[in-house]
């Protein structure tokens, strides 16, 4: 997640609450003991599942659907949807999770502080840390125990994209420790991923790395399969990110001299596209959407 960037998901009232319950009463193939985080490779072949992970169409026409749902352009090819949204058929289907911060709004935060208060990161004060860009309260993965806490209750989800026949998950604020006050590192945020990766190897999906240069030399420990970033242009991160991936990035830019310079110089080799800086569904007012 970009601070500056844009994130809307579907369905953040009630509906979402829904989500959350059904998500969290369903319970994982492993405890928390068995999505450690040491114990080899995992994402090897065989370990993971990885060797059964559909992997994204290179260069594709990419659409980002986190403001709700519609029919995609004819050329689209991939799409990336909120968690609680159907995937779109016949397209290779994104999962949006919002895996290591709380969802906005009164509900979502009612929910956490009763059901796993103990799993939000706090000041030495005692409050809460929040993403102040979005009202997010941050997710506590400074430790192994709580990790393991988080994975089984992401991890669930992950599970439930799997079920509704996504092809591969997009867990985003991997980048939570810039807004932790130092109270997380790039090392838990590893940690954590990892194990996220993992359990969506194990159900069968890919999993993208959301932004985050600082995480690329970890790609491989961590599992990640492919990148979503969002205007790596503008933060001159798309070299990088081309690099890492082999091409296997989607990249969405919200500012149109931005988009044109990631086409004319990354349009070969990256899928780029242009969305609204709310991602709205078309046919809403402010919609926006082009692909090199």
């Amino acid at each position: 997640m970009r601070g500056r960037g844009a994130r809307v998901r579907a369905g953040v009232g009630g509906a979402l609450l829904l989500a959350l319950l059904a998500g969290c009463s369903t319970g994982g193939s492993d405890g928390p003991g068995g999505s450690g985080d040491s114990g080899g490779p995992g994402s090897g072949p065989g370990v993971s599942g990885r060797d059964r992970v559909r992997q994204p169409p290179v260069d594709a026409a990419f659409d980002y659907q986190l403001g709700g749902p519609y029919a995609p352009p004819s050329k689209v090819r991939a799409v990336s949807r909120d968690r609680t949204a159907d995937p779109a058929p016949g397209r290779y289907n994104i999962c949006y999770v919002n895996a290591f911060q709380a969802q906005p709004g009164k509900e979502a935060a009612r929910w956490w502080q009763r059901e796993h208060g103990s799993l939000l990161l706090r000041d030495e004060e005692g409050r809460k840390v929040v993403d102040e860009d979005w009202q997010e309260p941050l997710l506590d993965i400074s430790t192994k125990k709580k990790r393991a806490a988080l994975a089984e209750i992401v991890g669930s989800w992950i599970d439930g994209c799997a079920k509704a026949g996504f092809d591969a998950v997009e867990p985003d604020n991997l980048d939570s420790y810039e807004r932790s006050d130092g109270l997380l590192t790039t090392d838990d945020a590893a940690a954590f991923a990892r194990l996220l990766a993992q359990r969506a190897h194990r159900q069968g999906l890919a999993i993208a790395q959301k932004n985050t240069t600082d995480l690329l030399d970890h790609r491989e420990r961590i599992g990640f399969d492919f990148a979503v970033t969002e205007e790596c242009a503008r933060y001159k991160e798309c070299p990088d990110f081309a690099s890492a991936y082999d091409g296997k990035v989607f990249d969405i830019e919200y500012v149109t001299k931005d988009f044109d310079t990631a086409c004319r110089t990354w349009g070969k080799k990256l899928s780029v596209t242009l969305r609204d800086r709310d991602v709205r569904a078309a046919g809403e007012d402010g919609y926006v959407y082009r692909h090199c």
